[in-house]
């Protein structure tokens, strides 16, 4: 089916703008793929049925919009009380000056220049593999953009138990840096591996992690995107799970003018265990966009999807999720659940569950709610002497806890509770 002409407009001037790396003769094969790709699908529209409930203007824009710097009032960093290797990225680039050392026992990491200038490496198994299949049944087209464009990133090898998380940070630090960020992750038989990701990036940020997770691996990654209120992000995250492999991800998302992050999971080995979720906080203009497919291709996996929102002063919030069971995936237990808090009436959520069932023998279900703060349960705080404001906090907190469960690591739970409750804080004051 031929694309309209405005489409092909569009993504044509995006891609006039944007030069393919150089690289070795396999990254420049993948890369010009993934450009095949994007030209076939073109950019997306509004009438595209995962992009209506999301503007893509200003993400199909040649320039990127400007957004304002915002300091940060906290102490520490996110995830500064964590023992990590710290890698920083300033407006999109690797800095090495800030980033520690690249060398942890268990562990390979190499910038992603170096990685796909080398004619031999592991990498090339793996980068633009899943992005590519996560192209099916449902169009990425950023995806396909960042794989053919992207500048900088790292690629990570865990070859066994890592003693503590790899740590990407993101300088926000130009008005108009327009950041193009890839990261190929494998974790191999049995290997451990925790990803923390932190800061703003860029004033317009796409990014594309790609994660493989080998029989009996084990992947953990906790993202906290917040600080500057006139950013806009898209993000990726493709996985693919082996026997007996554990994936968990949990993302907090405060302030933001949009925000879309996708998902797409592939358990492919039995036994599998995959748990995605997510915890949103918009005041103003703030529109959040959770848009997550997940897999079942294999026996007795396990999936769970859960996200929360909190929404105000016209904030918008956005879950597409889909759970599919393919034929022969029996014993699947999926699990999906997303609810919104909207603390006025100026707030929205929208929800697209789903479900595609080609197995009989699972356990699987969706649920989508929304609504206000419960009054029996804030007069109950109330006439109990707790001020009216801190009621709500405590309530939105309780809200907000299924979600900040799936986060294993209870340091990094800690930290995340605090960067809510600071949130709110901040927002009493407002």
């Amino acid at each position: 089916m031929a694309l309209p002409q405005a489409k092909i407009d569009t993504t044509e001037a995006r891609i006039a703008a944007l030069d393919l790396p150089n690289g070795a003769s396999w990254a420049r094969n993948a890369r010009e793929d993934a450009l095949k790709r994007l030209r076939v699908m073109g950019l997306p529209g509004p009438r595209d049925e995962y992009w209506r409930f999301t503007r893509p203007d200003d993400l199909n824009a040649v320039e990127a919009p400007e957004a304002a710097l915002f300091g940060s009032d906290e102490d520490t960093p996110v995830f500064g009380r964590i023992d990590r290797l710290n890698i920083v990225f300033r407006d999109g680039v690797f800095d090495a000056e800030a980033s520690d050392d690249l060398a942890l026992e268990g562990l390979e990491i190499e910038r992603l220049t170096t990685a796909t200038a080398a004619d031999i490496h592991w990498a090339r198994d793996y980068y633009g593999v899943l992005e590519t299949r996560g192209q099916t049944p449902v169009a990425r087209p950023f995806a396909a953009l960042n794989t053919a464009f992207a500048t900088d990133g790292v690629v990570i090898r865990a070859t066994g138990k890592v003693s503590k998380p790899v740590s990407l940070s993101y300088l926000h630090e130009k008005t108009d840096s327009d950041a193009i960020l890839h990261f190929v992750v494998r974790v191999e038989q049995g290997a451990d591996l925790t990803i923390l990701e932190s800061g703003p990036a860029a004033a317009r940020f796409n990014k594309c992690m790609e994660v493989d997770v080998a029989d009996g691996g084990a992947f953990h990654h906790v993202r906290a995107q917040g600080r500057d209120h006139e950013r806009r992000a898209v993000t990726h995250l493709f996985a693919r799970l082996g026997e007996d492999s554990t994936f968990k991800s949990f993302t907090l998302t405060a302030n933001g003018v949009l925000t879309r992050n996708e998902a797409f999971i592939e358990l492919t080995g039995d036994n599998a265990v995959a748990h995605i979720a997510g915890a949103a906080m918009g005041d103003g203009a703030f529109h959040h966009d959770d848009t997550v497919f997940v897999t079942h291709d294999a026996v007795n996996c396990e999936s769970r999807q859960v996200f929360k929102k909190v929404l105000r002063n016209g904030a918008v919030g956005v879950f597409q999720g889909k759970i599919l069971v393919k034929p022969g995936a029996q014993k699947t237990d999926g699990y999906q659940i997303s609810q919104s808090l909207l603390l006025d009436e100026d707030a929205q959520f929208l929800a697209k569950p789903e479900l595609e069932i080609y197995a009989d023998d699972v356990a699987c279900s969706h649920g989508s709610t929304s609504g206000a703060i419960d009054e029996d349960a804030l007069f109950y705080l109330r006439s109990r002497g707790v001020p009216v404001s801190e009621a709500q906090d405590l309530l939105t907190l309780a809200f907000l806890a299924e979600a900040i469960q799936e986060i294993e690591d209870e340091a990094i739970a800690e930290d995340i509770l605090g960067r809510l409750e600071g949130w709110l804080m901040r927002r009493r004051k407002a």
